[in-house]
C-alpha cells in the first residue's frame, strides 16, 4: 500500500484504541451515568412540584381572602337592610346580600379544591425530597467506588488523544475527512480489512459485511496509493498484515514436461526391433513367366 493508504491504517489503529479505552470507561461509569440522570430527573419532578405547590398556595391564599372581603361585604349590607327606611331598599340590600353569597359558595367551593390540591402536592413534594436526597446519598456512595478506576481509565485516554491526534495529522484532508465521516457514521469502525475465504482462488471479501470483491482489488490497494471503498458497506479497505502477496496471490503452477521411463523406452525399442526382423524374414515369391506355345506347324 502507498503512504496515504498506510497512514489510514494507522489513525484507524489509534482511533481505535483510543475508542476502546472510552468504551471502558463508559462501561465503568454506566451506573453511575444511569442514576445521575434518575437524581436529575427527581430533581427536575420536585422543582416542578415545588413551583406548582406554591401557584396553588397562592391562589388558595387569594380565595381565603376573597371569601374574607365577601364575608364582611355581606355583614355590612346586613346592616344597612336593617336600616333601610322603605321595603324597596330593603329588598335591594336583599338582593345584594344573595348575590354575595352565591359568589362566596363558589369561591368556597374552589378553595376546597385547590386545599385538597394542595395538601396532596405537600405530601408529593415531602416524598421526592426524601428521595432525591437518599439517591443522591446512594451517587455519592457509587462515585467514590469507581472514583479510582474512573482515574485510571482516564490518564489511559489521555495518554492515548496525541498519538491519534499525530496519526490523524500525517493523513491527506481529503482523505482525513472521508475517515472521519465513515468513524462517524460506523461508530469507529471506518476501514474494513481484506479477506481471502479460500485460499486456492484468488478471490477477496470485505470482512465487515461480507461482501466479494473484484479479483484485482488487491492488486489496486497494492500498486496504486489510493482510497479503494467497499461498493457494499462504503468503508476504506486496506490490505492486513496476515494477507501477504504471497498469500493472497494465487500463482499457476508449471506444468511439467511427462517424463518417460527407461524401462519402457527399452521394451519399445526392443519391440521395434522384433518388428524390423520379422519384415525382413519375409519374402515375396515372384510368379515364373509361362512357357510359350509350341510353334505351329
Amino acid at each position: 500500500m502507498g503512504p496515504i493508504n498506510i497512514a489510514l491504517v494507522k489513525l484507524f489503529q489509534a482511533d481505535e484504541k483510543l475508542r476502546q479505552a472510552q468504551g471502558r470507561l463508559d462501561s465503568v461509569s454506566k451506573n453511575v451515568r444511569i442514576h445521575e440522570r434518575r437524581v436529575a430527573d427527581l430533581s427536575e419532578r420536585l422543582r416542578l412540584g415545588q413551583a406548582t405547590l406554591k401557584e396553588q398556595q397562592s391562589q388558595s391564599a387569594q380565595l381565603d381572602l376573597d371569601l374574607k372581603t365577601r364575608e364582611t361585604k355581606i355583614e355590612r349590607l346586613r346592616a344597612q337592610q336593617q336600616n333601610s327606611k322603605n321595603n324597596r331598599e330593603y329588598q335591594a340590600f336583599l338582593v345584594e346580600i344573595n348575590t354575595e353569597k352565591v359568589d362566596k359558595g363558589k369561591s368556597e367551593e374552589e378553595l376546597l379544591k385547590i386545599m385538597a390540591s394542595v395538601e396532596k402536592l405537600q405530601t408529593e413534594v415531602k416524598e421526592l425530597a426524601v428521595s432525591v436526597d437518599a439517591e443522591t446519598s446512594k451517587l455519592k456512595a457509587m462515585r467514590a467506588e469507581i472514583g479510582e478506576r474512573v482515574k485510571e481509565l482516564q490518564a489511559e485516554i489521555d495518554s492515548l488523544r496525541p498519538e491519534r491526534e499525530a496519526a490523524a495529522a500525517s493523513v491527506t484532508p481529503q482523505a482525513r475527512q472521508a475517515f472521519e465521516r465513515l468513524a462517524e457514521r460506523f461508530e469507529g469502525e471506518a476501514m474494513s480489512a481484506l479477506t481471502k475465504p479460500d485460499k486456492r482462488r484468488e478471490e477477496y471479501a470485505c470482512t465487515a459485511c461480507n461482501m466479494d470483491l473484484v479479483t484485482d482489488v488487491y492488486n489496486r490497494l497494492h500498486s496504486r496509493d489510493e482510497l479503494v471503498f467497499c461498493p457494499s458497506c462504503h468503508r476504506i479497505l486496506y490490505i492486513p498484515d496476515d494477507l501477504p502477496v504471497e498469500t493472497a496471490v494465487h500463482k499457476v503452477k508449471e506444468k511439467k514436461e511427462p517424463r518417460i521411463k527407461t524401462s519402457n523406452l527399452k521394451a519399445a525399442i526392443g519391440r521395434q526391433t522384433a518388428a524390423e526382423d520379422v519384415v525382413k524374414s519375409i519374402t515375396i515369391e515372384e510368379d515364373e513367366p509361362e512357357s510359350p506355345p509350341p510353334p505351329a506347324n
